[in-house]
């Protein structure tokens, strides 16, 4: 059924059928949040309106459900390499709660930190924090209260952490990797929607793959490979942006390539 007036126009069913999809790893909790968010026509019919408010109007790149996903596969992969490793996640430390509830704080932040984008470009992460917490008390609602309680505000702490509006470095693992994988979301498919030329986009473009992988030098290697020189500024602003102030500089590595005659070749080491 479509619905329409003055113009808009809401396909129910379309809406109904975006599921994200992301590893859930053997974590139960994670399979109970993804499930009730994958159920969640709310929370999806706001992602629709997130991406006409970007898009449509203001010509920004995709802050839709692949946008979302994709920074959630990101998030979890680059948590999952820090646990490995020995990096113990905040919820953990600091509240004694499992390391599968850092992951569940990852993963709702990765997708509801553009939320505010409904509202207004402009203090976005700040508006995000409002309308997620109505979402993640009906989400979390099969957690003990004390256990909820913790999650949310972990989460919500993620979320006001992720964008360049906000003052100082996140507090906490998690918010630190949610920072990091928003802006890893760089490559030509960023663009995928947007029509507006700037340095930004033809950046975005320039940008062939990101790839995450533990690492040797440090204990997260981030791979960005260029097919021409304009991709640096996406790469520069990353790394001082989000990279700097998310406190995962001492674990994470990042390096640029650029394509020069089908071959690879280092164009900046920014370890």
């Amino acid at each position: 059924m479509v619905f329409s007036r003055k113009g808009m126009k809401i396909d129910e069913f379309r809406i109904s059928q975006i599921r994200l999809l992301v590893d859930i790893n053997g974590n139960e909790l994670l399979e109970k949040v993804l499930n009730a968010v994958n159920e969640d026509r709310g929370l999806k019919t706001l992602w629709k309106v997130i991406n006409v408010n970007a898009t449509d109007r203001l010509g920004y790149s995709d802050h839709g459900p692949k946008h979302f996903q994709i920074v959630a596969n990101h998030a979890l992969h680059i948590l999952r390499i820090l646990n490995k490793k020995g990096v113990t996640a905040s919820i953990v430390k600091d509240f004694g709660l499992s390391y599968k509830h850092s992951e569940v704080v990852v993963f709702l932040a990765s997708i509801m930190h553009d939320l505010g984008m409904s509202i207004h470009r402009v203090n976005h992460e700040q508006f995000s924090l409002f309308l997620a917490r109505d979402f993640l008390n009906k989400i979390l609602d099969f957690m003990a209260i004390e256990e909820k309680m913790v999650v949310i505000s972990e989460t919500l702490h993620a979320i006001i952490s992720h964008s360049h509006g906000s003052s100082g470095k996140t507090s906490t693992i998690e918010g630190g990797v949610v920072r990091v994988a928003d802006a890893l979301d760089m490559t030509k498919g960023r663009a995928r929607i947007s029509h507006l030329v700037d340095i930004e986009n033809v950046s975005n473009h320039a940008i062939k793959s990101v790839l995450i992988n533990e690492g040797k030098d440090k204990i997260v290697d981030i791979k960005i490979v260029m097919t021409n020189p304009a991709g640096i500024f996406q790469i520069d602003d990353f790394v001082e942006e989000k990279l700097g102030p998310s406190g995962l500089g001492k674990y994470i590595d990042v390096k640029a390539y650029i394509i020069e005659n089908g071959v690879e070749k280092l164009f900046k080491d920014f370890q």
